[in-house]
């Protein structure tokens, strides 16, 4: 009913002008654009790209850095806006970090996607993949957080925000990624987050076309 009601509002004040979706990209740092000017950082280039593609989308930027699954939960509400069609949930990079809890990650999440779903927000649940610091059954669980959680709540999927730095499936060697990084081997340099937006940018695509049907 909010969402019905807001867009009677927009037809009203529109006429016949085509509905533009928005969709918010909610994430951390790598969401923010840390260490890059902005019209580098992954929400303008996805912006870009996607206007390439000739989808009448607009972005905005929700990524705050540092932010974990805790943190995203506590500030869900008031970045669902009506104004919003759908959202872009890319978190849990600082968890894995920090070496968090993956169960509580995921009941995070998972409130963050309650949250969504009783604003009639539509979500593409973007995946993160732990390292092997922590040991490889915290790797299994933090993992399978996603897969689960899409099917759980039937929502669209990209596997992973790092598909696009990927060789067969995997990331490569931390020195062959090293011109695709800033100086703190964390965090994508402008070429990294051009190779992000270009492997997942047809899922974005795709979830824009389907928000707009």
């Amino acid at each position: 009913m909010r969402k019905a009601l807001f867009g009677i509002v927009m037809i009203c004040a529109t006429g016949a002008q085509a509905e533009e979706v928005v969709i918010v990209a909610f994430g951390d740092s790598l969401t923010q654009g840390f260490g890059l000017p902005a019209e580098d950082g992954f929400v303008p280039q996805m912006q870009r790209w996607l206007e390439g593609q000739g989808a009448e989308v607009r972005l905005i930027n929700a990524g705050v850095s540092g932010d974990t699954t805790a943190g995203g939960l506590a500030r869900i509400n008031w970045t669902l806006t009506p104004e919003v069609d759908g959202m872009i949930l890319a978190l849990g990079a600082n968890d894995v970090l920090r070496g968090l809890d993956p169960g509580q990650a995921k009941a995070n999440l998972s409130g963050i996607m309650d949250a969504a779903q009783g604003a009639e927000v539509d979500l593409l649940l973007v995946g993160m993949q732990a390292g092997s610091n922590f040991g490889a059954a915290y790797k299994v669980q933090f993992d399978a957080i996603y897969p689960d959680l899409a099917q759980t709540y039937q929502v669209a999927y990209a596997e992973s925000f790092f598909a696009g730095l990927m060789q067969d499936g995997v990331l490569p060697p931390l020195n062959d990624l090293l011109p695709m990084l800033q100086a703190d081997g964390l965090h994508p340099n402008a070429a990294g987050v051009a190779r992000i937006v270009e492997g997942l940018g047809p899922q974005v695509l795709a979830f824009a076309q389907q928000l707009q049907e």
